[in-house]
């Protein structure tokens, strides 16, 4: 996510603050290991199981997983007639995974005759994430898609006074926050929950997945009869990685103004 998706120096932008230039095309390709064992689960089979995999980053795009042919099971797949075309990489052929009654239409792809500037695509095939039950990034689950080594999540502890308001009503007020800097995002601030008025906040069946901090759960900020929809949320049981922002909880919509020592964000 660094490197091909902004600010990272393969982005594709110009506008960078350096004292050199990358060239070559606006859309970049780069491809380099993986460090560690991936596995992929459907309906109990392991469909896919390598040691030497491969993570392409893209410009704009997240890193996707390619592994050698031959960690594929290809006693589970079958060829189908779809077809895609990439400028920056060649044809795709695709194939379904079939396990009894299952099947995962078009799970996997390949580029078989990859373009002249993408050579080592050869030999390589990719997997949709969504497509199979379960991934293991060694014999942990991975949530979300398979982190990138060039991605970083940072938490740090803040005695910097933060108040999260709408319009004059105060709906959290600490001094003992958590500022969270994800790579590509802009800063976070986590809000222990004894610090804010979760009475004016009701939950939400709304879910998301961060591949480095877990599943969120969502909150409504409910204010004289106006609804503030999932403008909060946590991790509950976040990640290991991330365990400091368990209980903690972060503000974001248009309706709510965020103050660090007392000048808003």
């Amino acid at each position: 996510m660094t490197l091909t998706r902004l600010p990272g120096p393969l982005a594709g932008s110009d506008d960078q603050l350096t004292n050199y230039r990358v060239d070559g095309p606006a859309h970049r390709l780069l491809m380099h290991p993986f460090p560690r064992r991936v596995r992929a689960e459907f309906t109990g089979e392991t469909v896919l199981d390598t040691r030497n995999g491969v993570l392409v980053h893209e410009t704009g795009l997240l890193p996707q997983l390619y592994v050698p042919e031959a960690d594929l099971r290809a006693d589970l797949l079958k060829s189908t007639d779809l077809h895609t075309h990439c400028p920056f990489k060649g044809d795709a052929s695709y194939r379904s995974i079939h396990v009894g009654d299952r099947v995962a239409e078009n799970a996997v792809w390949n580029y078989p005759d990859p373009i002249a500037s993408a050579p080592w695509l050869a030999g390589y095939a990719a997997l949709y994430w969504d497509r199979v039950d379960r991934w293991l990034d060694e014999d942990e689950e991975a949530v979300g898609h398979l982190p990138d080594p060039f991605h970083r999540v940072d938490i740090r502890a803040t005695s910097q006074r933060v108040r999260v308001l709408a319009g004059e009503t105060v709906l959290a007020d600490s001094s003992r926050a958590l500022l969270l800097s994800e790579t590509g995002l802009p800063n976070r601030y986590y809000l222990p929950a004894e610090d804010i008025s979760t009475e004016l906040l009701a939950a939400t069946v709304t879910r998301t997945v961060c591949p480095y901090k877990g599943w969120a759960s969502y909150w409504t900020v409910n204010l004289d009869g106006v609804e503030l929809t999932d403008a909060v949320w946590g991790y509950q049981e976040p990640l290991p990685e991330s365990a400091q922002i368990a209980g903690y909880r972060s503000f974001l919509h248009e309706q709510l103004t965020t103050e660090v020592d007392g000048q808003p964000l």
